[in-house]
């Protein structure tokens, strides 16, 4: 069990799988965000991206977090090949990204920022995720039902696509869904 003390949990992100893995601990916490910019140096290695851009998320806070407050920011990131697959822009991009993927594997990786005064801490998971050939039909009725333009890599494990085109995972389930809960739990219990 988490006992935070008088600690405020605040999590920056309006994901609702996010929140929904968060709340599976049964501890309190609100959400709060801010809009931040998720450009990130061509140069980074793409093992390095979401832990970049989650530390981003937290700096915007930095400013105006309480005493009494824990900021969690966090980033998932898609990895084909050694390149990042962002959010889709449309119907196209998302059918191209899921076309790459169809059939090969790729990594995952979330990191996550806790952010207090006087104290950060960041880390990353990564999971390989194993996927099979996926039709042209199979491909659009998934855009076309769950329209995962705000996913990364175009996709959401725990949605349609996930059912019928995983075939295997190697790390947590969690981690590819956008928040590697396990280890957040690790984490906030020593806090």
């Amino acid at each position: 069990m988490i006992d935070l003390g008088t600690k405020k949990l605040i999590l920056a992100s309006q994901s609702p799988r996010r929140k929904e893995l968060l709340r599976g601990l049964g501890i309190e916490f609100e959400v709060r965000t801010k809009d931040t910019n998720e450009d990130f140096p061509e140069n980074l290695d793409s093992s390095e991206v979401a832990g970049f851009l989650s530390e981003k998320k937290a700096a915007a806070f930095a400013q105006e977090i309480g005493p009494d407050e824990i900021i969690i920011t966090s980033d998932t990131v898609v990895i084909l090949d050694g390149k990042i697959l962002g959010k889709p822009a449309d119907k196209e991009d998302a059918f191209e990204m899921l076309s790459r993927l169809s059939g090969k594997t790729h990594l995952v990786t979330t990191a996550i920022t806790f952010l207090s005064i006087g104290k950060k801490i960041t880390f990353s998971d990564t999971a390989k995720v194993h996927f099979k050939e996926l039709s042209k039909l199979e491909i659009d009725f998934y855009i076309s039902t769950f329209k995962p333009f705000d996913k990364a890599g175009a996709y959401g494990i725990q949605e349609w696509i996930g059912f019928v085109g995983v075939e295997k995972i190697e790390g947590s389930y969690f981690t590819v869904m956008g928040l590697p809960i396990h280890l957040v739990y690790d984490v906030l219990k020593k806090w």
